[in-house]
């Protein structure tokens, strides 16, 4: 078994991702660590980054810059879509997350950022873009 992490080496991390104000968004406590391998793009950069040189039992805290997670919010990531093109039925409300196809009928997540008297102004941009994220990380495991 390899002492440090390395890119190539497949890691299993106990984690708890947080925002600047505290609030923890996601944390592996009370599940099985999260299992990834090093250099395949399976987490945001900072993350991954953050693993290497990291030994077995090693653990630390993390800040990781938009850059380095989800990117800076881009305002070309606003879209206008009528209020005719929602279903009747839906309670449309500012903050509403919902759920757009692109061409090929991927799912594309957005929130509705505005709402006007024809048009919806609806974002598309991660939610979690323009965050700085806090990880506290520890290494479980590490293979070749």
């Amino acid at each position: 078994m390899p002492e440090t992490a390395q890119k190539g080496h497949t890691v299993s991390v106990e984690y708890t991702g947080k925002f600047e104000n505290g609030d923890i968004f996601d944390s592996s406590i009370g599940r099985d660590p999260l299992i990834i391998q090093l250099g395949a793009g399976q987490v945001i950069p900072g993350f991954e980054d953050a693993l290497v040189g990291m030994s077995i039992g090693e653990s630390k805290t993390v800040s990781i810059p938009p850059e380095e997670a989800y990117g800076e919010r881009k305002e070309d990531l606003f879209v206008t879509m009528p209020l005719a093109n929602f279903p009747p039925n839906l309670e449309l409300k500012e903050g509403l997350a919902v759920q757009l196809a692109d061409k090929e009928g991927n799912p594309v997540p957005a929130t509705v950022s505005e709402i006007g008297d024809d048009n919806a102004i609806l974002d598309i941009n991660h939610p979690m873009a323009g965050k700085t994220l806090i990880f506290e990380l520890e290494i479980v495991k590490i293979e070749e």
